[in-house]
C-alpha cells in the first residue's frame, strides 16, 4: 500500500498526528484556522539603556529575566498539533507531534526558562493570598494623572514602569487572544505581585494559560 502523500490534506495529517484519527478529526475543527500570536520578548540591555531599573529588579526577583528574553522562530501549524494533541493532569503538560512525545514538568520549567513550581499561585479564582490587594486602588495608583476617575482599566493612561510590567503580563506570560487594552484583575493581580515584589508561581499561572488554549476559543 503506498504512503500518503504529503501533498494532500490526509497524507499531511497523517504524518503530523501519527495516524491518531480523534485528533485528525479535531484538528481542522478545532484548531488549524486558530492563529498562534508571535511572542514577544525584552532586551534586557534596552531596559539597561532606558534606565528602568525598577523593572529590571522586579524580573530578577522573580526569576522571570530567562523568561522574558526567549526569542526563536516559531511555527504556528505544530504549535497547533500540539494543543491538539495536549492532556494534562495536576503537575505535567504532555503532548505529542510528528511521533515525539512531549513532556512539560518541574524540570522541564527549570531547565528551559529557570522558573521553579513554587511560591504563591495568583489569579481570578485565588485572591486569598493576596488580602491586601484592591484593584481599584492599586490601578489608581499607578495612573499618569491620579485624579483620573474610569472603571475600565486601560493600560495607556499608566506611567512607565506598572506600564512595561502590564507589556510583560499581557503579552509575554498571560498571552491571550483577546483584548489588550484593558487590564483584567488577573493582569493587575501579577502587575502588584511584580511591583510588591511578592513571590509568585510562574509555572502555575503560564501553564493554565496553556491549558486555557486548549479550552477556551478565546486564548
Amino acid at each position: 500500500m503506498a504512503e500518503p502523500s504529503d501533498t494532500n490534506e490526509a497524507g499531511y495529517l497523517e504524518r503530523w498526528f501519527a495516524g491518531n484519527q480523534e485528533s485528525m478529526e479535531e484538528y481542522p475543527r478545532e484548531h488549524s484556522r486558530k492563529a498562534i500570536i508571535a511572542p514577544k520578548f525584552i532586551r534586557m540591555l534596552w531596559l539597561k539603556e532606558e534606565k528602568l531599573d525598577e523593572v529590571k529588579e522586579a524580573l530578577k526577583f522573580q526569576r522571570l529575566e530567562k523568561f522574558v528574553k526567549l526569542s526563536r522562530n516559531i511555527y504556528p501549524d505544530l504549535v497547533n498539533v500540539f494543543l491538539t494533541n495536549m492532556w494534562y493532569d495536576e503537575d505535567t503538560i504532555y503532548s505529542q507531534v510528528k511521533r515525539v512525545d512531549i513532556v512539560i514538568n518541574d524540570e522541564v520549567w527549570l531547565a528551559v526558562v529557570g522558573l521553579k513550581n513554587a511560591s504563591i499561585t495568583v489569579g481570578r479564582g485565588n485572591t486569598t493570598t493576596l488580602e491586601d490587594f484592591n484593584k481599584v486602588q492599586f490601578f489608581q495608583s499607578c495612573l499618569r494623572n491620579l485624579n483620573t476617575e474610569s472603571r475600565s482599566y486601560f493600560v495607556g493612561g499608566l506611567v512607565v514602569t506598572p506600564r512595561i510590567l502590564a507589556f510583560i503580563v499581557i503579552w509575554l506570560v498571560t498571552l491571550r487572544g483577546f483584548n489588550y487594552v484593558v487590564l483584567t484583575k488577573e493582569d493587575l493581580m501579577l502587575m502588584y505581585c511584580l511591583m510588591g515584589k511578592i513571590k509568585v508561581n510562574w509555572v502555575s499561572v503560564i501553564k493554565e494559560h496553556i491549558i486555557k488554549k486548549r479550552r477556551k476559543p478565546e486564548y
